[in-house]
């Protein structure tokens, strides 16, 4: 573990350099219904849940975590849903600090479980939420049904949809946002 590193409660100072890091690191085309924006961003820093921190290497965003107490519509289960480390920092124990400091923020406000996913293919992200005490749950697939009639195009490449578009469309309720 690298003592040097400090994790510290996110700040708007730190905005920044988590959404760059996140645009560097994310492949949101592998879920299409999951966004990595300002919003996204903005909409955890202004919760009062106290989830969101990043590690500091001097006065550089090395990595962060982004928490919640909102998991669909369980009041008592939270989210940790993003998090990401520098790829020239990893392996020094920056990610596993950055799980446990969340976990312990969402327990103390009160979570009886923390919920978060792992695209299958991300083995290092999968290994490293096991190791935290995180345990298999429930397997979703995405399926994709390709318009027959349409250019052959890769299922992969569909436009990320966000929450902001969800409730603009009247599928997603502003009262019990999905996070």
């Amino acid at each position: 573990m690298d003592t040097a590193i400090a994790v510290v409660p996110m700040g708007l100072g730190h905005l920044r350099q988590v959404l760059d890091l996140g645009h560097q690191v994310f492949d949101t085309t592998i879920k299409p219904y999951t966004s990595w924006s300002l919003t996204a961003v903005a909409e955890h820093l202004d919760s009062p849940d106290n989830a969101c921190w990043v590690a500091l290497d001097s006065d550089r965003v090395v990595g962060f975590v982004l928490g919640s107490m909102e998991f669909e519509h369980r009041d008592d289960w939270a989210y940790l849903e993003w998090i990401a480390v520098a790829p020239d920092m990893r392996g020094h124990g920056i990610a596993r600090r950055l799980v446990n400091v969340c976990s312990e923020a969402l327990f103390a406000r009160g979570a009886r479980h923390i919920v978060t996913d792992v695209e299958d293919r991300n083995s290092a992200s999968a290994a490293l939420m096991t190791s935290n005490g995180f345990v298999p749950a429930a397997t979703v697939t995405l399926l994709v049904r390709p318009n027959p009639a349409a250019p052959d195009d890769d299922a992969a490449a569909l436009p990320p949809i966000t929450k902001r578009d969800l409730v603009r469309r009247g599928r997603l309720s502003i009262e019990h946002p999905l996070r």
